[in-house]
């Protein structure tokens, strides 16, 4: 036999170049299998190119570093048919293991394809020789070139299978892969020229006709630097793929993530919703069932802030939410939660030892959220009212917890606001009864059930008349009379103030005009404006065109506004009543004494005239404080050319003693009581001749 000799330098090469294909080719397999369409096919071609002619190159790097005794040469066209065979194989095999579904007996069929090719390509190539006689072969040792093409395929494709993120370990499971499947090659290369034997005098019949190795050597030069330039365009894609990949993955996280957030949390304030609170109160209870102590649940509404958001626009509304939801998380300790359920209502989930504990924390809360606010240039004041539900004894669910604590809260609104107040039974009566009212109270208008009633207003000290106040009455067609202090602060609380109001500013303009038609222009009428109506942006317009509607004289028109409106906040007090006041009508202070005047704004309001609160009026003979009060406020309101209109006179000794300090007007049940306009003038008209 013809001795055979292999130069290590080219083995090496070999080895390498077959690791590199298969790595390069697993990679792309990865690619056909997460793409689709035309992308598919293309990553598909890619792989088969890379581990067909890699395969076919490391075969003939080692036919390069096999060397006989005599002159080689190898058949072009046998060689072309070994690389179309290795392409085609390698095509079929990643097409079969890139499957979305691949079972065992696939896995096998394409390990058997894929060795059978690495086979037929090894044993064509080195039919290319064209040896005469021909090569001698050993049954056995060929049998187990194709057994280790097979077997080291199929270990290689099974790892493949599951490489496919882009992670350090899945990159190294890769090459991992990678190093079976070029072994594969190698091993089944070596191992079939192991198998072959040159007898002496065997001839090289394409050593004259075919490539010489010079030219074979250039050729798999050629071929390895593309499969190389093929390796580094994967790469490279790949990386890039990776890239964009791990990019997109992070945006859909993060959107996830925001998407999650925003469905849990207030968009405002960037507290917990209505949906997170009940899961937090749910998990509380399961908690609280299980022997972990008890917790309160604190039902919080802001006072005020409605006649705020609609005097001075949703923007500054808004920011006085966020500044009160800051206040209110501040003051909460770690174990404590608060969520914005909507408007301006919160709730807090605190652990308390006790009610005393509880009741501390609520006053807490009702204290920041008091203290003022400065916001575009304003300084505004709200108060919170806060109604509280203990685990277990106020409920044993989160939905009782949030009813009972719901209620509560309207207790303590009705108690003054500004306060708290702990759950009772018969709290939920109350606010059943709340809610009918309610009810009833949103279409009292459209079923005419307002009446005004118009109380006289004297000059001092018995007359004449000089005009009257409108004082609203409601009756309920099934309760009867219902009092102003049942149904003003709920009109007040809900926005149905402002319908009321523009009501009674029409009505009354109505009935003035029919007294100055029946002989009585010279009488006034005093309308009281709510403060929700008084910081109504539409209200100078609903004035006018009230007054238009019933050709009344705009003079004939006072509006009473209470010193603690008036002082909310001053110099946007005064830019209304300036607007008012240019319109022609007149001005009255209510109840004033009963405020926290500053005399620096009082003496640049525009108005006309002062209203002495009967609370001083009622204790004027027992309480020498009171009548040095009174005397007082007329002296001022006398420097400040104002009127003072007394009211809540009930005795003749209050009579006289309010017509000798000098006040210019009289109210009260001692002169006249409040009258529908059917029996006013009528009424009034007996007083006055009693009197006279």
């Amino acid at each position: 036999m013809l001795p055979v000799n292999y130069h290590p330098a080219l083995v090496v090469l070999s080895i390498c170049v077959a690791i590199l294909a298969s790595y390069t080719a697993l990679g792309m397999a990865n690619r056909v299998r997460a793409t689709v369409g035309i992308a598919r096919r293309i990553w598909l071609t890619g792989g088969a190119l890379a581990m067909g002619l890699g395969i076919w190159s490391m075969h003939f790097i080692g036919m390069l570093a096999f060397s006989l005794p005599i002159s080689l040469g190898y058949d072009v066209g046998l060689t072309t048919l070994s690389v179309v065979i290795a392409i085609v194989s390698s095509a079929f095999a990643l097409n079969v293991a890139s499957q979305p579904q691949l079972s065992a007996a696939k896995l096998c069929g394409a390990a058997v394809l894929m060795g059978a090719g690495i086979a037929a390509m090894h044993y064509v190539g080195m039919g290319a020789m064209r040896m005469d006689p021909g090569i001698s072969y050993d049954t056995s040792v060929v049998t187990l070139s194709i057994v280790i093409a097979i077997v080291a395929s199929g270990a290689a494709l099974w790892i493949a299978r599951r490489t496919d993120q882009d992670s350090l370990r899945e990159r190294l499971l890769r090459l991992g892969a990678g190093v079976i499947m070029g072994l594969a090659i190698v091993g089944m290369h070596y191992t079939g020229m192991a198998a072959a034997s040159f007898p002496l005098g065997t001839v090289c019949l394409a050593a004259g006709s075919g490539m010489s190795a010079s030219w074979l050597a250039l050729l798999v030069t050629t071929v390895t630097l593309g499969v190389l330039a093929i390796a580094l365009v994967a790469a490279l894609l790949d990386a890039r793929m990776q890239q964009r990949t791990a990019a997109l993955s992070f945006s859909l996280e993060a959107a996830n993530e925001e998407l999650i957030r925003l469905a849990l949390h207030d968009t405002l304030t960037g507290l917990p919703n209505r949906i997170l609170l009940q899961e937090h109160v749910k998990r509380s209870v399961e908690q609280g069932q299980r022997g972990r102590g008890i917790f309160a649940v604190m039902f919080v509404d802001l006072d005020g802030f409605k006649a705020i958001n609609d005097a001075y626009g949703h923007h500054t509304g808004d920011a006085l939410l966020v500044a009160v939801a800051q206040r209110l998380r501040s003051e909460l300790r770690a174990e404590d939660s608060i969520a914005r359920l909507g408007g301006d209502e919160f709730v807090v989930l605190a652990s308390a030892t006790d009610p005393q504990d509880a009741a501390q924390l609520a006053q807490r809360l009702i204290d920041v959220v008091s203290a003022p606010v400065a916001l575009s240039e304003h300084l505004l004041l709200v108060t919170a009212s806060i109604g509280i539900a203990m685990f277990p004894g106020d409920g044993d669910s989160g939905a009782s917890l949030m009813t009972n604590a719901d209620a509560a809260m309207y207790h303590a609104k009705s108690l003054g606001r500004a306060g708290y107040c702990f759950f009772e039974p018969s709290m939920n009566a109350n606010a059943r009864e709340q809610l009918r009212l309610l009810h009833d109270l949103r279409s009292a208008v459209a079923n005419n059930e307002f009446e005004l009633y118009y109380q006289p207003k004297f000059e001092a000290p018995a007359g004449p008349v000089t005009g009257a106040e409108a004082l609203l009455r409601w009756h309920h067609p099934e309760r009867g009379l219902v009092p102003p202090a049942q149904f003003i602060p709920m009109a007040e609380k809900t926005g149905l103030i402002l319908t009321i109001d523009a009501w009674v500013i029409n009505e009354a303009c109505r009935q003035l005009r029919a007294w100055c038609d029946a002989g009585h222009s010279s009488w006034n009428m005093a309308v009281n404006l709510s403060a929700l109506q008084f910081q109504h942006a539409g209200l100078v317009d609903l004035v006018r065109d009230a007054l238009t509607r019933h050709g009344v004289a705009p003079e004939r028109l006072t509006l009473e506004i209470t010193e603690s409106i008036a002082m909310r906040d001053a110099e946007a007090s005064m830019d209304v009543l300036n607007r008012l006041v240019a319109l022609g009508v007149s001005i009255s202070i209510d109840d004033f004494g009963t405020g926290y005047s500053s005399l620096m704004y009082l003496k640049r309001l525009p108005a006309t005239e002062l209203k002495i609160d009967q609370g001083f009026v009622s204790q004027l003979e027992h309480d020498g404080d009171d009548a040095a009060i009174i005397s007082a406020i007329v002296a001022l309101g006398h420097k400040l050319g104002l009127n003072i209109v007394a009211e809540g006179v009930e005795t003749p000794e209050q009579q006289d003693f309010l017509t000798r300090l000098g006040c210019n007007s009289l109210q009260g049940f001692l002169l006249g009581h409040p009258l529908p306009a059917a029996q006013f003038v009528t009424a009034n008209a007996h007083i006055h001749e009693a009197a006279a």
